[in-house]
């Protein structure tokens, strides 16, 4: 019996991992390319470089504690698959430097993605490659990111989508495990998958203006490489035929802020304005006086 996925490190080594990574890693690039500014930061799954074709001159790979989580649970599961009559190790703590190490050696820095340690307006490009869904607030990461990103600043977003096979089989095995099975997840460590529909409506909610998306990922969730490999034909099929079912989806938006200014009365220029209208209406009445009378036309010469 083949062992469980747990965490999505680890399901991006299968074929549909390895996929999607592909499809993510092609539409990162082409995106990245396009934004410009001083600091970028990639929240969560550091071991996905998908700032590396970036032109901003700081660039960050942020781990955040769903990761560390997911590591442990991954340890946790391994310590219970122990042989039988061997006392279990003790769950270690999500928040340990043990737990820590799988993702250190990718991340720049740990955070909490509900409450990032950045100044207001700091950032000029943000990407959450499926953040929101292994996130249990997903409201909260869009508010802090909408606090951190810098007028015109821009939001690259990647999650999985409800409407398709990959979330049709993610909600089936959830329904089994409710039922008592112990299979796992088709789509681990994942709280709860967002439909674009309702991102485009919390982006807007928050002042983004989405600026492009796609869908990708049309095959099914398969172990098998060999299987996997000869349902290609669907991806060109499902772009051109079903575009709206693939696995996941590619969304970019703009943080948009309605500049104000305020119209303060010019006094001191009306007042001018005001004494050169009087000067040149005086200087009108004054010519006037002073010019000759024209010689009526009844007025007969001698």
């Amino acid at each position: 019996m083949s062992k469980p996925i747990i965490n999505l490190e680890e399901w991006f080594t299968q074929p549909a991992g390895r996929h999607l990574q592909a499809w993510a890693q092609t539409r990162c690039d082409q995106a990245v390319s396009r934004c410009f500014g001083y600091h970028a930061l990639q929240v969560g799954l550091p071991c996905l470089p998908l700032l590396r074709n970036s032109r901003i001159q700081h660039v960050w790979a942020a781990a955040t504690f769903a990761d560390a989580v997911a590591d442990t649970f991954t340890d946790a599961s391994a310590a219970a698959s122990c042989a039988p009559g061997t006392a279990a190790a003790p769950a270690p703590n999500p928040l340990s430097p043990h737990a820590m190490h799988h993702t250190a050696h990718h991340a720049a820095l740990w955070l909490d993605a509900t409450a990032l340690p950045l100044d207001t307006s700091s950032l000029d490009l943000i990407v959450l490659p499926h953040t929101l869904e292994t996130c249990a607030q997903p409201h909260a990461v869009l508010r802090e990111v909408a606090r951190v990103l810098v007028p015109e600043g821009r939001l690259l977003v990647l999650g999985f989508n409800p409407s398709s096979l990959w979330g049709l089989q993610h909600s089936c095995r959830l329904m089994t495990r409710r039922m008592g099975s112990q299979a796992a997840p088709t789509i681990p460590t994942i709280h709860t998958l967002i439909g674009l529909r309702t991102l485009r409506d919390w982006l807007s909610l928050l002042g983004f203006e989405i600026d492009e998306g796609c869908f990708g990922c049309y095959r099914p969730h398969l172990r098998s490489a060999a299987w996997f490999q000869r349902l290609q034909w669907l991806e060109a099929a499902g772009d051109r035929w079903w575009p709206f079912l693939g696995g996941a989806y590619f969304l970019l938006a703009t943080k948009r802020v309605r500049g104000l200014r305020t119209l303060h009365p010019r006094w001191q220029l009306a007042q001018q304005a005001g004494s050169a209208a009087a000067v040149q209406f005086e200087g009108q009445a004054q010519t006037a006086a002073t010019a000759p009378e024209c010689p009526s036309l009844h007025t007969t010469t001698p």
